[in-house]
């Protein structure tokens, strides 16, 4: 894409045509092809995605068909299912009361005795 047709916000595109796999999904346009989410954080979201893969024999998802983190146009669509990717990251034993709450024993402030 070139810097005349990115859009507002060039925190939104990134290209690495040094990049030995690049481009990694075939596109028509790589000048169009976004390296931003080089890992596609909606892998995570298994079926839930919405993007165009298939699991192989092993049950390993294979996204070699999906496009959608590497269209620019696609950046607020990807920022707006964040919350579901941090709904897989929350622990679900969390202790009772400290939803939301840090409980990394490194993040947490060093109790004095």
């Amino acid at each position: 894409m070139s810097k005349t047709e990115q859009p507002e916000g060039h925190y939104r595109f990134f290209q690495n045509k040094e990049c030995e796999y690049f481009p990694c999904h075939k596109i028509e346009n790589t000048e169009e092809f976004n390296c931003l989410f080089c890992y596609c954080p909606l892998y995570a979201l298994g079926e839930k995605c919405r993007g165009n893969f298939v699991y192989t024999e092993k049950g390993i998802k294979n996204c070699t068909n999906c496009n959608i983190p590497h269209r620019a146009k696609n950046y607020e669509y990807i920022l707006s299912r964040f919350s579901e990717i941090a709904d897989l990251a929350r622990r679900k034993d969390e202790p009772e009361g400290t939803a939301g709450q840090s409980v990394c024993q490194y993040c947490d402030p060093v109790k004095k005795e």
